[in-house]
């Protein structure tokens, strides 16, 4: 047993070096002037997949239910075999529409919609946070367990306030410093792989200790847990619907790893190379079969023990302790510790910006009265982290000894699950649309909370029980744990099966039923084009009359700007705005250098308060007048026409002169079409070199050929030359002899020789 006040200095202290390490490597990237770009710490710090309930629940999960614990890191690695097609095209659109997060990519992909990315986020947030009281919890528990506790004055809820006051601290201190989350926390991010090496370092140790050291190994666990009727946790299929509990939880695995609000930003938003995804796909991988080799020998080593089953998410714990070993007993807390608090970090950061740009910006904007606080956006984001957690803190405790934190997890990924359809449809489906999305997304959440949300707060008791003996309004088809009829399976297979169903019927038939405004398809068309990637670097917009006044320009993004920025910040964005379109110092611009200017003001906005707000401040605040409108018609005719482009119906309004909805996505429309011609011409020029190599190859055959034609011709000369000289040869030695001239034979004996 530790003291309290003792776990409690050691747990300051690893953060603190963990902070430090942070703060060297953010020193660094300060003082070289570049970016700490490094694919070990990108794939490593991907293990913030392995939470807690990785540490801690496995074992549980292998205790009771045998390798069935396997599935949701199956399902995982096969998410990750297919990163090259689907991670890849998130990043390329990450760099070009500067995405914050998972509510942003999938509002940001059909049409900016607000309401998506509100719905989204609510998901995220209904979904996640009894995930995080799940870490809490696990913290918490843990905590008690190696202190003594009996004669400490703090209870759960006292020792819980104060480790969730702890992580509040070090999530603000960690990520969320700058206002700006795509900026990406490489001090962060160095920390987070630090500790998903700590994590897996602890857990290997507490296995080869229990394998080795407890036991002779591993065929003397097997040996006596077959002596001892524990077989089971080798088993396969140890309990009911074995086969469709495997299948579910390889569903909800391979979808989790890149929908979890903190897979997305760590993967996508963090990554600072594309490249860096070829060695994450080999590295996440052997991690995890590395952090699971041991799950099942310490289950049985448990078990084997004598410590009750009902304690197994323990037995990481319970075992060293047990055997006296308080270096490994603390080496497994902080082990623990620092799985969940890499999830927990990540997590509240990540749903904090969502939350801020797709739910409090969008009300502030409707309430001109709280319109001031749009410069605070920063401290907003800190109190909603505080909420965010506190919120869990709460949730644990009033469900602190329910059923539902067993299978948290699940239910969890269940609710992440419904982000898939939209997803993974939206990056390989042009139809998909904004109609089909939201009532995919709403449909499948409806599910979600019907089928497992209802019967956890019925076993809770804040629901009758009436719901769940006679189906909702007393329809019998409509039970919570058997929705029409359907029985016999889990409740997280069940909700699965149904939520999936609902989500995607509706998102197809949504998208097929619904027709976008041309908006709509020119950005998707816009946004699928960004997930390809870009060869050259975008030519600098130039070669028109410089007639528009900066000044006025320069004077209307700032006041857009400071609208959320502070005054700071918003001359920093100007200056490098102005800078890379290379026009400092200049009285005048060009229609085209505008649209570029205004098109990197919306990107720069976009990395503060998301694509889709971004989006609609620009809408709302900038504005061209007739001349500039009427000019941008022109120019884009006139690059359509140059280009061969055949002219689409309505095209000529792609530029409104009210809003200018559509000019931002100019520049990239026309670079889309150079390079689709860029393209061409290389297929061309390779057919061209194809039919060059042919012609060479014919006529390395015709040069043979002359060759070969030659050396007979040759051939038959010498021959003809040696007959000629034979027979003058013989006509100097017999010159009186007539001879045959086709037979060689003397004229004058021949008629003899005839007639004998």
């Amino acid at each position: 047993m530790f003291s309290s006040l003792t776990v409690i200095l050691i747990i300051s202290l690893y953060m603190a070096v963990l902070f430090g390490i942070a703060q060297l490597v953010e020193r660094r990237i300060a003082v070289r002037g570049e970016g700490f770009k490094s694919p070990w710490v990108y794939s490593i710090s991907l293990a913030v997949y392995h939470t807690s309930w990785t540490f801690y629940g496995s074992v549980g999960f292998a205790a009771s239910s045998g390798l069935l614990f396997l599935g949701v890191y199956l399902g995982a690695i096969l998410g990750i075999v297919f990163w090259w097609i689907t991670l890849r095209r998130m990043v390329f659109a990450k760099e070009t529409f500067r995405i914050t997060s998972i509510a942003d990519f999938i509002s940001t992909r059909y049409n900016r919609s607000e309401s998506i990315a509100a719905l989204v986020t609510l998901i995220a947030l209904v979904g996640v946070l009894p995930y995080i009281a799940l870490q809490l919890k696990a913290v918490v528990s843990s905590f008690q367990l190696i202190t003594d506790h009996e004669s400490s004055t703090m209870g759960w809820g006292l020792s819980g306030l104060l480790i969730t006051l702890f992580m509040i601290a070090f999530t603000i201190m960690f990520g969320m410093r700058r206002l700006d989350p795509t900026e990406r926390h490489q001090g962060m991010m160095t920390a987070l792989a630090v500790e998903c090496v700590v994590k897996i370092v602890a857990f290997i140790s507490i296995g080869l200790f229990v394998s080795f050291t407890l036991f002779d190994g591993f065929d003397d666990i097997t040996k006596r847990l077959f002596d001892q009727g524990f077989e089971r946790v080798i088993s396969i299929s140890s309990t009911e619907n074995s086969g469709a509990m495997w299948l579910t939880l390889v569903i909800l695995s391979f979808a989790a790893i890149q929908n979890l609000p903190r897979m997305f930003h760590v993967a996508v938003v963090e990554n600072a190379n594309h490249q860096h995804i070829k060695t994450a796909i080999w590295v996440l991988p052997l991690y995890m079969i590395l952090i699971n080799l041991f799950v099942v020998p310490i289950a049985a080593g448990g078990l084997l023990m004598g410590l009750p089953e009902e304690s197994a998410d323990f037995y990481v714990l319970l075992l060293p302790q047990m055997a006296g070993n308080d270096g490994l007993t603390l080496l497994a807390f902080i082990g623990g510790f620092s799985a969940a608090t890499g999830m927990i970090i990540i997590t509240t950061m990540t749903l904090s910006t969502m939350a801020s740009n797709h739910l409090i910006l969008p009300l502030l904007e409707r309430m001109p009265a709280c319109k001031f606080l749009k410069p605070f956006l920063l401290q907003i984001r800190w109190l909603l982290a505080a909420l965010i957690l506190l919120g869990s803190y709460g949730f644990a405790i009033e469900f602190s000894d329910s059923y539902i934190l067993v299978a948290i997890g699940l239910i969890s990924f269940v609710a992440v699950l419904q982000f898939s359809p939209a997803l993974l449809g939206g990056i390989f489906w042009s139809r998909g649309n904004s109609m089909g999305a939201l009532s995919g997304l709403l449909a499948g959440f409806l599910i979600w909370t019907f089928t497992l949300m209802i019967p956890a707060l019925v076993n809770q008791g804040w629901i009758s029980d009436s719901i769940m003996k006679e189906g909702l309004f007393g329809i019998a088809l409509l039970h919570p744990e058997a929705l029409f009829g359907l029985e016999g399976l889990g409740s997280i297979p069940h909700s699965v099966f149904w939520s999936l169903i609902a989500n995607i019927g509706f998102y197809i038939t949504g998208s097929l039923l619904y027709s976008p405004q041309k908006s709509e398809r020119h950005h998707a068309t816009e946004f699928l084009c960004s997930m390809n990637p870009a060869p050259t670097k975008r030519a600098r917009p130039t070669g028109l009359d410089r007639y528009i006044s900066l000044d006025d320009k320069l004077n209307e993004a700032q006041s857009l700007l400071e609208g959320y920025l502070s005054a700071d910040k918003t001359k920093q964005a100007l200056d490098r705005i102005t800078e890379d379109l290379q026009v400092t110092g200049k009285s005048h611009i060009a229609i085209l250098e505008l649209l570029e200017f205004h098109r990197m003001l919306e990107h720069a906005l976009a990395g503060s308060i998301g694509s889709a707000s971004a989006h609609k401040a620009m809408e709302t605040s900038i504005r061209y007048n007739n001349r500039e409108s009427t000019d941008l018609k022109a120019l884009y005719s006139h690059l359509v026409i140059e280009l061969n482009q055949q002219h689409l119906p309505g095209q000529e309004n792609l530029i409104e002169s009210e809003t200018g909805s559509q000019s931002y996505g100019l520049i990239n429309n026309l670079q889309k079409k150079i390079k689709k011609h860029e393209q061409t011409i290389k297929m061309q020029d390779k057919q061209i070199e194809d039919l060059e190599v042919k012609l060479e190859s014919r006529y390395q055959e015709i040069f043979h050929y002359r060759l070969e034609t030659q050396k007979i011709q040759q051939e038959n000369e010498t021959l003809k030359l040696k007959f000629e000289s034979t027979l003058k040869i013989e006509k100097n030695l017999a010159p009186e002899t007539k001879l045959d001239s086709d037979t060689g034979q003397d004229l004058d004996t021949k008629p003899n020789r005839e007639a004998k």
